[in-house]
């Protein structure tokens, strides 16, 4: 969990992410594929084909932070594979 975020929004790149990639590639990945600017803010959310591990960057302060997170006997579920949620 993170808490005391103060957060923008919360961008999910529904693409396979390269896993492999760290703090300067997802950032590339924000602003020359997403067109989005990696320092304002904002949470991005990147995971794997399988969808069993999680990247999330988020600019604070004076620095990135990148959050990893492996799912055991799950796969994360994109907005549009879940019951009743209703997208803008």
């Amino acid at each position: 969990m993170i808490n005391g975020l103060v957060v923008n929004q919360v961008f999910l790149a529904t693409g396979v992410t390269d896993m492999r990639k760290s703090i300067n590639g997802l950032s590339l990945i924000v602003s020359e594929q997403f067109g989005h600017d990696p320092f304002a803010g904002s949470i991005f959310v990147f995971c794997n084909r399988s969808r069993d591990k999680l990247k999330i960057l988020y600019w604070e302060c004076n620095g990135f932070w990148l959050y990893y997170r492996r799912l055991d006997n799950r796969r994360a579920m994109l907005p549009h594979e879940i019951p009743g949620l209703l997208s803008p």
